[in-house]
């Protein structure tokens, strides 16, 4: 998106009419390219149908519906991101992409989800705690947030220090794979890959100690603060509107969201000033309908 996006120069309030649409002229490229992991549930994966989705790519869509653009979904090897998005490839990382000790290396959309980096293992291991993780056979995927912070200087080196093997994936499928065989022991990732994983896979758990706390969000090149700046002001209004919560409860995310608190908006006010309005129209047909059946009463 060079231009592609720089016609698109809308003020808050046009976004928040929701029916500007897009402003560029015919001839102008609005595509809005995304990277992600198709291989990343609940946020990006193909499903039955053969089709790209997930709660960040049908976000992205509601952005892109809000301006009018067309949403271009392009999965990308995840060890590949940085290149893709710095060639120029694509506009943005936007799937699970964790920002903490990678503030300085993108320029970053407001947080939108609170997650942990959590360990996978069998019911059937015997591994209750990370001290278990003694010796054992541990698998990532490559470059991902969990293998930074395991690696030499990451957080937890010296608990990777203690497996016996810290094994590397292209994909979590795969170490899945590699763990219901029994070959590895087990899998270092993202709480909310492994809580959709696992609604799927009996007999596996989640270690109650986590190995940190962070943020997802959505990752632009470096200095591209006028393509971030539209996105963040249409999450604003996608919050604002319902469409956020929406797409979280329907992949069960929303424990997890915190974009309501990064932006100061009171949804919960929201909420009840919504609940309060439908009680008092609820009450207001209650006393017309007490009202006619006072007046059949009487013609009677």
């Amino acid at each position: 998106m060079t231009k592609r996006w720089l016609c698109t120069l809308m003020s808050v309030a046009m976004i928040a009419s929701l029916g500007a649409g897009t402003v560029c002229s015919a001839e102008e490229d609005n595509t809005f390219i995304v990277g992600f992991d198709a291989e990343y549930p609940p946020y990006g994966y193909m499903d039955d149908n053969g089709e790209y989705t997930g709660f960040d790519l049908e976000l992205a869509q509601a952005v892109c519906d809000l301006y009018g653009w067309e949403l271009e979904k392009r999965p990308i090897d995840w060890d590949s991101k940085d290149m893709e998005l710095n060639s120029g490839a694509i506009d943005c990382i936007w799937n699970g992409f964790t920002m903490n000790g990678r503030e300085e290396e993108y320029t970053w959309s407001v947080p939108y989800v609170d997650n942990s980096q959590v360990i996978v293992v069998s019911e059937a291991s015997g591994i209750a705690d990370l001290e278990g993780l003694s010796g054992k056979i541990v698998g990532v995927q490559a470059a991902s947030a969990a293998l930074e912070l395991l690696s030499e200087g990451g957080d937890q080196a010296d608990l990777a220090a203690t497996f016996g093997t810290l094994q590397q994936f292209p994909e979590y499928n795969s170490a899945f794979v590699e763990l219901q065989a029994g070959s590895i022991d087990a899998i270092a990732m993202d709480v909310g890959v492994a809580n959709y994983q696992l609604k799927e896979k009996e007999g596996y758990t989640i270690l109650d100690e986590t190995l940190n706390s962070e943020q997802y969000a959505i990752g632009f090149k470096q200095g591209n603060e006028e393509l971030r700046d539209l996105v963040n002001d249409a999450l604003a209004t996608l919050l604002e509107d319902g469409t956020f919560d929406e797409l979280a409860e329907k992949y069960e995310l929303t424990d997890m969201v915190c974009m309501a608190e990064e932006l100061g908006v009171d949804t919960g006010a929201a909420e009840e000033a919504e609940t309060e309005a439908a009680e008092a129209d609820t009450e207001a047909e209650e006393a017309e309908t007490e009202a006619a059946e006072a007046e059949t009463e009487a013609a009677e």
